[in-house]
């Protein structure tokens, strides 16, 4: 089924962000098991810094999207 229109955008941008989401709670997991568990505990911290920076880049990813659908 193909889906037209804004209802499709919609869509894709509710599927980008849970992509977004689920990526850094999996860059935080990893991050503590690295720290924890892992013998580098610097390189726990910067898998971890990586969460923040997956969710403004979906959400600017997002931001592209409205735009390119808006014109």
């Amino acid at each position: 089924m193909k889906v037209e229109g804004h209802l499709g955008e919609e869509l894709m941008s509710g599927k980008i962000a849970r992509i977004g989401l689920i990526a850094s709670m999996l860059s935080v997991v990893l991050s503590l098991y690295i720290y924890f568990i892992g013998d580098d505990q610097m390189l726990g911290v910067f898998v971890g810094l990586w969460a923040p920076t997956l969710i403004l880049a979906t959400k600017e990813f997002e931001a592209l999207l409205e735009d390119s659908s808006s014109e």
